[in-house]
């Protein structure tokens, strides 16, 4: 999707919000963010251009990518921290939250954790632990090696006043012997210094956000929302439509994600970065 176009989707999206005073209204009183993976190749083009669209469609809040870890965000290394976050805060956007490479968590954690508190970020999370799509049997030994790295590097976060995040996609929504990777993981690590976000979209693995959020109470702190419908002309056999036009419970996750503790939530379609404007009126009338 080109510049013009996802700002005039994200105009259309911002025409039909009912005024000022609804800006503030959404779901538990959050602020509406947006993942900005879906829309990676339009930042390396146009990167305020994209910032304005986001905001223009009621984003509020953002999550970056590790301009450091993901190749399609190198051109934000051109801003210091700083420079960057207050760019973000000209253009109406504020950001707590960037995804980072195993490498630089687990290589260079203390370059990364400097990076973080200079933006002034309050989270640091990881897409997954252990191989993405393991391409050989997996065993529990193998899950407490993944996630013993991840303790030690939330360790050094918690004591920089940063938050670690484990997401839960790859490995982590796998099954070993039909029994969740996930709670397996959350077992392994240490709730002093982590917290979890939660990837909505695994709910088609079978994670059901709800059960979790109950589950694991006050273990979660954020979440990436996605939803989608049935469509077996795809590969997946499912097909990503914006919030509250698909098959997800929407009321009832928000109403979980009091209980899981979640404080920020990300809208993430990636098949269709033009999904994500939609998705915003269906939010601010979205009432838990």
């Amino acid at each position: 999707m080109n510049r013009r176009m996802f700002l005039r989707r994200g105009a259309a999206a911002s025409a039909l919000l009912p005024g000022t005073r609804a800006l503030s209204a959404d779901p538990l009183g959050l602020p509406i963010g947006c993942q900005t993976y879906p829309v990676r190749q339009s930042i390396r083009t146009d990167f305020a251009g994209t910032m304005k669209g986001l905001r223009a469609a009621g984003f509020t809040q953002i999550e970056l990518c590790s301009p450091y870890g993901y190749a399609d965000f190198s051109s934000l290394q051109h801003y210091k921290p700083q420079e960057l976050r207050r760019l973000l805060s000209d253009w109406g956007l504020d950001c707590i939250s960037a995804h980072w490479a195993p490498t630089e968590l687990f290589q260079k954690p203390d370059e990364s954790i400097a990076y973080a508190k200079e933006f002034g970020m309050t989270q640091m999370a990881i897409a997954a632990l252990g191989p993405f799509r393991p391409k050989s049997p997996q065993t529990v030994d193998d899950v407490k090696r993944y996630v013993e790295p991840f303790n030690a590097f939330a360790e050094k976060a918690h004591a920089a006043g940063l938050v670690a995040l484990l997401h839960n996609e790859g490995f982590v929504s796998a099954y070993l012997d039909g029994k969740p990777v996930y709670d397996m993981m959350i077992a392994e690590l240490n709730p002093t210094t982590t917290k979890l976000q939660f990837q909505v979209s695994t709910m088609q693995q079978g994670y059901d956000p709800v059960t979790y959020f109950h589950k694991y109470a006050g273990r979660f702190l954020s979440m990436h929302c996605q939803d989608w419908v049935k469509d077996p002309s795809t590969p997946s056999g499912f097909r990503q439509v914006p919030l509250g036009q698909g098959v997800v419970d929407w009321k009832a996750v928000f109403t979980a994600a009091k209980t899981g503790g979640v404080k920020n939530y990300f809208v993430e379609l990636e098949e269709d970065p033009a999904l994500m404007p939609p998705s915003v009126p269906y939010l601010k009338s979205l009432h838990v």
